[in-house]
Formats: C-alpha cells, sequence, structure tokens
C-alpha cells in the first residue's frame, strides 16, 4: 500500500495527443504532428518558445484545449486499479485546477485524490520542490510518478522513489510502459 505522488497530463490521463492536435492547429498544420509531440513532452513553455508562438497563439492554443471535451483526454488504461489498490493519492499539476476538476469530474475519480496541488495554487513550477515539500511533510508519501524528467527531479531532491511513464529518460527508480504492470514492476521496500 503505497502513498503515491502523481503528475496529471501524460500520467493519469492521456492528454497529449489533444495537446498536440491544437497546437498544430494553431500553427497551421506547418509543424508535424509527431514533432510538436516530442516538443510539448519536455514542457508547454519549452514548446511555444521553440515554435516561437506569440501572445495571441497561447491565449488562442489555451481557449481551445480548454474547450475539449474530457473525452478526448482518457485516463490510461489500468491507471484506475493502481488508484484503488494505493493507500493515498495526490496530484502536483501546472493544470489549473478547474481544468483538472472537469476531467476527474467526467470520469468520476475525485474520491481517489487526498489532495490536487493545482497550478493556480501559487507554488512554483516544477522542478521546483516546494509542492512536492508540502504534499510529502502532510502525506509522508512513497513514490511520485511523472512521465518527464520534470516530474522526478523534485521528488529524487526530497528524497522519494520515482517512477517514469513511458519515458526511458535516465534518472528514475522505476520505469513503466503500461499501469498493467506497475505491482510487478514497482517494488518498495
Amino acid at each position: 500500500m503505497l502513498n503515491i505522488l502523481w503528475d496529471f497530463d501524460g500520467t493519469l490521463f492521456d492528454t497529449y495527443k489533444a495537446f498536440t492536435n491544437v497546437m498544430h492547429e494553431v500553427l497551421n498544420g506547418s509543424v508535424p504532428p509527431e514533432e510538436i509531440f516530442l516538443e510539448l513532452k519536455k514542457s508547454f513553455t519549452h514548446a511555444t518558445a521553440f515554435f516561437q508562438l506569440s501572445d495571441d497563439q497561447i491565449i488562442e492554443f489555451k481557449q481551445k484545449e480548454r474547450a475539449i471535451s474530457p473525452e478526448k483526454k482518457q485516463p490510461f488504461p489500468f491507471v484506475e486499479d493502481v488508484l484503488k489498490q494505493s493507500n493515498l493519492n495526490v496530484i502536483m499539476t501546472h493544470k489549473p485546477r478547474e481544468e483538472v476538476h472537469t476531467i476527474l469530474n467526467y470520469f468520476g475519480w475525485n474520491h481517489y485524490f487526498q489532495e490536487i496541488v493545482a497550478g493556480d495554487d501559487g507554488f512554483p513550477r516544477k522542478p521546483d520542490p516546494t509542492s512536492y515539500c508540502y504534499l510529502h511533510d502532510k502525506y509522508n508519501l512513497d513514490l511520485a510518478v511523472g512521465d518527464r524528467v520534470l516530474d522526478i527531479v523534485p521528488a529524487k531532491e526530497i528524497g522519494l522513489h520515482t517512477c517514469l511513464f513511458q519515458n526511458e529518460a535516465v534518472g528514475a527508480d522505476f520505469y513503466l510502459d503500461t499501469y498493467e504492470d506497475f505491482y510487478q514492476k514497482i517494488k518498495i521496500k
């Protein structure tokens, strides 16, 4: 029974396909979706700088992304099984709280999470560990799960075990391609 800190986008929910499609549209189809996806996986801020989006384009992206139905932002297969079996789950995301709740409400998942630290809560952005420290001090966490190195750096800094999901970058304690393998691969003493 683990106390788990989760990232949201790309970790619990498969949102990057929707993000990629919106940015492809904002860029008028001038950049291949595969390239957009790779840059978005680094971070939204990185992608906007990399593709030199104007302030108007960033606003357009955010408006279009918010308008996408939660139906297009499905949870990853088997992640609900992990949520059910863990002792406690918390979320730390840069996504605004209202958007997180919209998606969680759509899937009926609010009850799985003890607390959510969202992008509009005033904490410094990852990889700053302040939000992770807050959650760890309050809930005595065991593991942080994310899809980017940015998600595990603060966890490592405060002594948590780390897991990268669908990412083989160096630095994590555990790696998963599917949550079906979670309890076979994640062994914390």
